[in-house]
């Protein structure tokens, strides 16, 4: 197998350790392709097929724009209860390509529901018959340009002549290049956790580096477990663990119009019945698919375009979660903070500045602020023992943590975010070069 090693050798990542690859392996019931579908100058792997030849149960969250790409419109008019193929291709986002996108997307979908019922007719004792309502698509790119249908149908054959049916950690490494755009690594998380005495896997991967804000932002994520769930299940799982996870990053406070996080479940692990959210059973992978959302949602900010500091905020004591949530965002999307971050500047002012502007409820002289451990804010004023120099240092970690106590309840919330700094603006002003 040939890995597109020149996305390693471009890579200008950091060292957090969050990056660190895992070793995902085989998972029952799915099967992944590659191939390049030459949609780049340069050849590298840009179309991704995600196979599950018994089907899978699903759910997906989708952008909150108001302008919807092609295939998140086609996603959301299948009405199928399994789904048996996911295709993601990269460098197109099929968004504003009007009605020559949309059928596109039928196009593509009515080829390799084709060449799949014929795959099921040679390889499976009990061929199934595979239409093109259980087939979805991720698109990621550039807004506005022409959909690339004619290349993308031409590879079909080899991407399912590509299909491997057992996984390894490289088969993974490839499938998650291959749906990168400015993004300089790969994102991939795994955990196993048990449901009753049977062991169940979670597997992740997602793409994700600049136009990111929560309502998913251009963020491709997609879970897969070989657990039997329904799609209620998947779905209430999925929207609950979201909030805390992909709606909890901001790189630069734009939100795109492709964004999608889905999750699979292909039903292999014969576990003990769940039939509800609340059943007890679940607890450990409701916790182990927070982990892998959250692992990833995290990756995607620490890759954030031009990223040099990956930012926590922690947001304690406010008299609601939208208050948390507000104050948080407030600061984490802060042009004045993300810039001082990025200049190792301990202007806590600017802190002050963006907590003032949230609009949420706050009492001054209850307000803590600190970076890390180091006291700036005590009681609504700069606090006694303060120094400069500590905090100027402290900023030198590519790891930043800001933490404000608001004083006017008890509720919470953290937000992920990244410096701002000039490859950023480089990055964007030759996106299309």
């Amino acid at each position: 197998m040939v890995i597109n090693i020149s996305n390693f050798l471009n890579s200008k990542s950091k060292n957090h350790k969050m990056i660190d690859f895992q070793d995902l392996d085989h998972l029952d019931g799915l099967s992944i392709s590659t191939v390049s579908a030459n949609l780049y100058k340069t050849k590298r792997d840009d179309l991704v097929m995600f196979y599950f030849r018994e089907g899978a149960n699903f759910a997906s969250v989708y952008t909150k724009s108001k302008i919807l790409s092609e295939n998140i419109k086609w996603n959301l008019n299948q009405k199928a209860k399994k789904i048996f193929s996911l295709i993601v291709n990269t460098k197109n986002a099929n968004s504003f390509t009007g009605d020559h996108g949309y059928r596109s997307m039928q196009s593509i979908a009515e080829a390799i529901s084709l060449e799949l019922t014929n795959k099921q007719k040679q390889d499976e004792n009990e061929p199934k018959n595979i239409k093109t309502k259980n087939i979805i698509f991720g698109c990621t790119g550039t807004i506005g340009e022409i959909f690339p249908v004619e290349k993308i149908i031409s590879k079909i054959p080899e991407l399912i002549r590509n299909i491997k049916y057992t996984q390894n950690k490289l088969i993974w490494i490839k499938a998650a290049l291959g749906i990168m755009t400015t993004d300089t690594q790969p994102k991939m998380s795994m955990e196993e956790c048990y449901i009753g005495k049977t062991l169940v896997k979670i597997y992740g991967i997602a793409k994700g580096s600049g136009m990111i804000h929560p309502n998913l932002a251009t963020t491709l994520g997609y879970v897969f477990t070989d657990a039997d769930l329904s799609n209620d299940i998947l779905k209430k799982l999925l929207k609950k663990n979201v909030q805390t996870s992909f709606n909890a990053i901001s790189c630069d406070g734009d939100t795109s119009t492709n964004d999608m996080i889905s999750i699979f479940s292909t039903g292999q692990a014969k576990h003990i019945k769940v039939s509800s959210i609340n059943d007890k059973k679940l607890e450990s992978f409701n916790k182990s698919l927070n982990s892998v959302l959250l692992n990833l949602a995290k990756r995607v900010v620490a890759d954030g375009e031009g990223a040099s500091k990956f930012i926590t905020i922690n947001v304690y004591d406010t008299k609601t979660d939208v208050d948390a949530k507000k104050i948080a965002f407030s600061i984490g999307n802060s042009p004045l903070v993300k810039t001082a971050i990025a200049g190792e500047d301990p202007n806590w002012g600017r802190i002050i500045m963006a907590i003032g502007k949230s609009q949420a409820s706050i009492k001054i002289n209850k307000l803590v602020i600190k970076f890390g451990n180091i006291n700036i804010v005590q009681d609504g004023k700069l606090y006694p023992s303060y120094k400069e120099r500590e905090a100027a240092e402290y900023m030198k970690n590519p790891n930043i943590e800001i933490n404000v106590k608001v004083g006017t309840g008890s509720k919470n919330f953290t937000a992920y975010t990244m410096d701002l700094t000039k490859k950023y603006i480089e990055i964007n002003a030759d996106y299309r070069s």
